[in-house]
């Protein structure tokens, strides 16, 4: 009897799963990875992000929702907030945490495929 071998995203989603599994107070709901993944691509793009700009993003939830996610991206150590040069608004940037976090999944997807 032969296996089949899972398609590639099967293989990604188990291994990122494992990741999970590794460090389980990191672990984020659909809206945190939604926001950090805006932040991280702002980052990425040299382009800075305020905290007005992501609570404005209703696909992803209320402005109430979406600010209480970011406190809590903020107390898992994935994102700092820092006044910009007049004071009034707020730049999110990710950590080395969160960086960390996009190099060990951009590693799963690399060895998801790497198996096909």
């Amino acid at each position: 009897m032969s296996t089949i071998k899972p398609p590639s995203y099967i293989r990604f989603l188990n291994l990122l799963d494992a990741l999970d599994r590794i460090n389980p107070g990191k672990s984020l709901d659909s809206i945190e990875e939604g926001l950090l993944n805006k932040i991280v691509l702002s980052f990425h793009e040299k382009q800075s992000i305020l905290v007005g700009d992501l609570i404005s993003m209703a696909e992803l939830g209320s402005q109430a929702t979406l600010h209480g996610r970011l406190k809590n991206l903020s107390a898992m150590g994935y994102i700092t907030m820092a006044a910009n040069e007049d004071g009034r608004k707020k730049e999110v940037i990710p950590t080395k945490i969160a960086i960390k976090r996009y190099e060990e999944i951009s590693k799963c997807l690399e060895k998801a495929v790497k198996a096909s």
